[in-house]
């Protein structure tokens, strides 16, 4: 049995990381922060899972020491930042692979397997699949059609639902209203901009902390929106 050792401090992705991984029999260590990963490692373990921005001590510096005492460790660095210079000092500290927030299970299993595979470790788990889509403080639950946030459910329209499911799915990219409207009402939608402007309203006045200065949803000016799942 694969294990893995996910070290991650914000609860709610370490929880929604932990189901997914546990479905398909990995044996798991969870850590909260660098120094109870460090406390926790040992030579039985297959893969480390790293989040990069911890208090105290840092996932770079966690994935060093690892690297420095287990050379033969897989390991995958998962970081909220895209910036290439965060990608290159992960890989040049000695991890096998990164992952950049917010990412789904289907894209996280299969870096874990292809890892897996790369390590000649004996348990191999293929085709994984996943009802959740995971961004931030967000997670969808796809079968059940819910949305939470901080753990906590948050009610929507089918529409909205779809809505924050298409923004989820395209995580911190600039959509025009176009594809928003081609995607979540149909090729065939007869209709301007506006039903995008009024969903987009509603949706904030539920998700936002402070609606009137959006953080998660933000405006694109003269083109669309963009998601930002709140990774802090």
């Amino acid at each position: 049995m694969t294990k893995i050792l996910v070290l991650e401090d914000e609860a709610s992705i370490r929880s929604f990381i932990l189901v997914n991984l546990k479905r398909y029999n990995f044996d798991i260590v969870e850590a909260a922060s660098g120094e109870e990963a460090l406390e926790k490692i040992d030579e039985t373990v297959d893969i480390a899972l790293l989040d990069v921005m911890l208090p105290g001590i840092s996932g770079f510096e966690v994935c060093k020491r690892i690297r420095e005492k287990y050379p033969s460790m897989g390991i995958i660095m998962l970081t909220a930042k895209g910036q290439e210079e965060n990608k290159i000092e992960g890989l040049e500290l000695g991890a096998d692979d990164y992952i950049v927030k917010p990412f789904s299970p289907k894209e996280l299993l299969a870096r874990i397997n292809a890892l897996v595979r790369r390590l000649h470790v004996s348990d191999k788990h293929e085709n994984m699949q996943s009802n959740q889509i995971v961004s931030g403080k967000f997670v969808i639950l796809q079968d059940e059609r819910k949305l939470l946030k901080d753990g906590k459910e948050i009610e929507l329209t089918p529409i909205e639902f779809t809505l924050v499911k298409y923004f989820m799915e395209n995580a911190n990219k600039a959509v025009h209203r176009d594809e928003i409207l081609n995607n979540v009402w149909g090729y065939n939608y007869v209709g301007d901009f506006k039903i995008v402007d009024v969903n987009i309203r509603r949706i904030r006045q539920k998700i936002e902390d402070d609606p009137s200065n959006p953080k998660y949803i933000e405006k694109v000016w003269g083109y669309g929106y963009r998601w930002w799942g709140g990774d802090e």
